[in-house]
């Protein structure tokens, strides 16, 4: 299934089918929050929660697809992800764009 961040796909025309989610709430466990909280004092890249938010990006675009499919969707376009923190040390990840089917040319 094709995925753009544009609203449309050049040579294509498009029938929209409708907004399409995915989203996924990750955390860390205890042990890599500690050591996070330690490399804030040195400062750098916290690559267990890169790590994580990597994950919870595929995890959303996956069902954001997945509901594309059941639709009868040819591609995703408008894709766009948000996060938010629900928690400490947990964010949620979605992803969302509109289902469309491509019309015969």
């Amino acid at each position: 299934m094709l995925t753009v961040n544009t609203d449309y796909i050049t040579g294509k025309k498009l029938e929209l089918l409708g907004l399409v989610k995915g989203s996924t709430v990750q955390s860390k466990n205890i042990g890599k929050d500690i050591g996070a909280g330690f490399k804030t004092i040195v400062g750098g890249e916290l690559k267990s929660y890169t790590q994580m938010m990597d994950e919870a990006r595929t995890i959303a675009t996956r069902r954001m697809v997945e509901e594309a499919e059941a639709l009868g969707a040819d591609a995703v376009i408008n894709v766009r992800y948000a996060s938010s923190a629900i928690m400490q040390g947990a964010a949620e990840v979605m992803a969302y764009g509109t289902a469309v089917r491509y019309l015969p040319e």
